[in-house]
């Protein structure tokens, strides 16, 4: 997956979103479309993050941070869920609680609600686009889901919120227009900001176990153990530790029971050997640390 063409495609088309949005809520007076505005600026920012995020974790490491900056991915993608989801949910929840405590019509109605569908059909787009992306590598949406990669995860989940977002907006709009239910356009926007505050606890949370240190998935842990006690030199592997230093950047630590009479040249040996076969079979696994059993 490229995760950085995800990115750009939503910066992009967030900034025109703005710009469109903005020049509709202004004379509009509708919050349902400031709303929309708020979320795409935030959207910017998030991505700009995100791919400062990208960028940032691919550099070489050094003496004080010797498995590299794998991580600022993880950092980045926590800031971009803060931003996008929980600042930006809060922002649009006071915006329609202003308006339902201080109900008023909407001008230009034909406007607003060809700016939401704007808004619509470009998430529709950004979905597209990382359907396009996970397909080109071999992956599917469920594994996305499960995936370490927080960037691409947090903008599926910005375009799938957006989505909704419309609809609510689309909503509120037609009320106040055609049944003069003035209320109806602060609701919507309150709607938004709650899916958007609840999104955004949901990726800080997954964000927050990558951050404190979270391990390979069981999956993958058993197919390694699988890997390495297929060897015929080693009767079992005794503890296996592993931690997710980025997206693709594996921390693996093994203390292995080798059988008896290796000379210590022969376990150095095997030692070279199973960590180029495991670094062949399961290419995440960019550190690794094997400790015979004394």
């Amino acid at each position: 997956m490229r995760p950085q063409v995800v990115i750009v495609a939503t910066l992009l088309l967030n900034v025109v979103l703005f710009a469109i949005n903005l020049l509709v809520a202004i004379p509009s007076g509708s919050r349902a479309v400031l709303s929309q505005a708020i979320y795409s600026i935030a959207d910017v920012v998030a991505s700009g993050l995100l791919l400062w995020g990208f960028y940032a974790s691919r550099r070489t490491p050094t003496h004080e941070h010797p498995f590299g900056f794998g991580k600022e991915r993880f950092f980045w993608a926590f800031m971009a869920s803060f931003v996008t989801f929980t600042v930006a949910g809060l922002a649009v929840l006071f915006t329609g609680l202003e308006r339902v405590l201080q109900p008023q019509p909407i001008n230009f109605v034909l406007a607003g609600t060809a700016t939401i569908g704007i808004a619509l059909a470009a998430s529709i787009g950004g979905i597209a686009i990382a359907v396009l992306e996970l397909r080109r590598s071999g992956e599917s949406i469920r594994s996305l889901l499960d995936s370490p990669h927080l960037g691409v995860k947090t903008i599926f989940l910005q375009d799938v919120v957006s989505v909704a977002a419309s609809g609510v907006a689309f909503v509120g709009i037609a009320l106040v227009a055609f049944d003069g239910i003035e209320v109806a356009d602060g609701l919507s926007a309150c709607v938004v900001g709650g899916l958007l505050v609840a999104g955004g606890l949901v990726l800080s949370a997954q964000s927050r176990e990558f951050l404190i240190g979270k391990s390979i998935p069981p999956a993958m842990a058993r197919q390694i153990l699988t890997f390495v006690e297929r060897d015929p030199r080693i009767r079992a592997v005794r503890t296996m530790q592993s931690m997710m230093l980025g997206p693709d950047d594996v921390l693996l630590t093994l203390k292995v029971n080798f059988i008896d009479g290796l000379t210590t040249d022969h376990i150095e040996r095997e030692i070279d050997m199973l960590s180029a076969g495991l670094r062949a079979e399961f290419p995440r696994l960019r550190h690794i640390i094997i400790e015979p059993e004394s």
